[in-house]
């Protein structure tokens, strides 16, 4: 951002709470860590990762003191399942302003996403492409065939029409351009009830509905990808 001089208020900044930081003062901490090594002062979103147990609800008030402080305009949770958020609302008056979580026709939860629209909580997809390994199902194909459009755009375009704000990863700028291209087209209704019908359960990353699989360090068993769709730290502390 300094070396091309691009505007602060025109970036968007998320970071996360590592797995291994939960608590209130741990919490706090890994949040003056990760904001003093990005440099750019109060932070747009600060999630917690991943619903640790016993931990959750302690990180989660030392994520309203900061909000409180003005140190982030927003804090949110990620891999949070509506069993977690209940939890949570149960315990506070303040409701995360983001769910980041997988999300794609293979793993629709109607569930998940009707919860968060009743409570104003708005669901990021991480893994919308499902980590290119669904890109050439048959029934994706034949959607794309028949709406003139890439795989990869018929899945953005699904999540869109399902309100989601997908994030998309890639490296290669033809298909960082390819997409964008997911504005100026509309998946009929039959084709979007198709592909809700691919509702499998697979997960490209990790299944959240059993947190307790975390170790006490805050790692997950392997296999684990250690790069999602979203910035992930790559340390055992929050990080950028």
């Amino acid at each position: 951002m300094r070396a091309v001089g691009l505007p602060r208020d025109d970036v968007f900044v998320t970071t996360k709470l590592w797995n291994s930081d939960h608590g209130y003062e741990p919490a706090l901490e890994a949040f003056t860590e990760s904001q003093e090594r990005l440099g750019l002062g109060p932070v747009d979103l600060y999630l917690i990762h991943w619903p640790a147990p016993r931990r959750r609800a302690e990180s989660w008030r030392a994520l309203e003191h900061l909000l409180k402080e003005g140190e982030c305009r927003a804090i949110g949770v990620s891999n949070y399942t509506v069993r977690h958020l209940e939890e949570l609302l149960a315990q506070s008056s303040v409701v995360p302003a983001v769910n980041q979580v997988e999300m794609h026709p293979f793993v629709y939860d109607p569930e998940l996403l009707a919860y968060c629209k009743g409570k104003g909580i708005v669901v990021e997809a991480y893994s919308p492409l499902t980590r290119g390994n669904r890109l050439r199902d048959a029934t994706v194909a034949a959607v794309a065939m028949k709406v003139a459009r890439t795989p990869a755009q018929v899945l953005l375009r699904w999540g869109l029409q399902h309100g989601l704000v997908s994030i998309p990863k890639s490296a290669r700028s033809e298909r960082i351009e390819e997409n964008a291209r997911v504005f100026d087209f509309e998946l009929p209704a039959e084709d979007m009830a198709t592909l809700d019908g691919l509702r499998e359960g697979y997960h490209a990353s990790w299944d959240p509905t059993d947190a307790s699989l975390l170790r006490a360090d805050g790692s997950r068993p392997s296999p684990f990808p250690r790069s999602l769709d979203c910035c992930q730290p790559s340390r055992p502390r929050s990080a950028p």
